[in-house]
């Protein structure tokens, strides 16, 4: 078993531990404040947005930042001029929780991603009523049917789902399931291996009305300009920033980088 069917497979039952609060946790995700802009947010033209994570540890990397402060990492994400701030929620293998999210909505007027591994529609209601404006979606993880379902539930509650894929096939299915922001992770989930030659590859494949985001592997601006130039509209970058002594300046040296808009190929 991989360390990703162990994740799944902790999913699964938390899932189960939700079930008696699936009604609440639905009601409070109808009731909530209206989400901000996420896909919005990512749409900067000739600039790459960045998205800024949260993160404590991962299972590749160990302990990234074990005296993080989510809502002053936020506020500097902020002020350096990001363009949304994703939060690790999962507990066991990344040191998250929605507290943090919480506070990380509560210290920033950006939108704020809940970053997690979701398989089930409770937690798509869990997020929304805990402040997301966005959740990602591992296509790796979930079957066709469930994964236009999440999609569609997403659009109904008003969060954007940032679609995740790693390969080819992937991006296939996500555009099938009707995904309008896909992210391409650059490290395989199951053997760990990273390279910006997955979003380079991938890049060209995405259709030019879509929002593309590169996650993972990305450490510099030079990283970013690469990507910038395939056409990537936004990339996710945590550990780079996390290990940072000034998380804000680090942020502040990603944002603003050109970018070359994609031509019309599609798959």
């Amino acid at each position: 078993m991989t360390i990703l069917d162990e994740i799944v497979a902790g999913k699964r039952e938390e899932v189960a531990r939700l079930g008696p609060r699936r009604g609440e946790l639905r009601a409070a995700a109808e009731a909530a404040p209206a989400t901000r802009p996420f896909e919005a947010a990512l749409r900067r033209g000739e600039e790459v947005a960045l998205i800024a994570e949260v993160k404590r540890r991962s299972p590749s990397a160990g302990w990234i930042r074990r005296d993080l402060e989510p809502e002053a990492v936020a506020r500097a994400y902020a002020s350096a001029g990001a363009a949304a701030v994703s939060v690790l929620t999962d507990e066991r293998y990344f040191g998250g929780s929605l507290e943090a999210l919480r506070a990380v909505r509560a210290a920033v007027d950006i939108p704020v991603l809940r970053k997690d591994f979701i398989i089930d529609p409770v937690q798509v209601w869990e997020a929304r009523a805990a402040g997301a404006d966005a959740v990602l979606l591992i296509v790796r993880i979930l079957e066709d049917q469930a994964l236009a379902d999440l999609v569609a539930l997403c659009g109904e509650l008003g969060l954007s789902a940032l679609v995740e894929v790693h390969t080819r096939e992937e991006l296939e299915r996500a555009l099938r399931a009707g995904a309008r922001v896909i992210g391409v992770n650059n490290r395989d989930l199951t053997t760990f291996r990273t390279t910006l030659e997955v979003s380079l590859e991938l890049a060209p494949l995405v259709p030019p009305e879509g929002v593309l985001v590169a996650e993972s592997g990305i450490h510099s601006p030079g990283d970013v300009d690469r990507l910038g130039l395939a056409g990537v509209d936004a990339v996710l970058v945590g550990e780079s920033l996390m290990r940072s002594a000034d998380v804000g300046r680090a942020a502040a040296a990603l944002v603003g980088r050109r970018r070359r808009p994609r031509a019309a190929a599609g798959v």
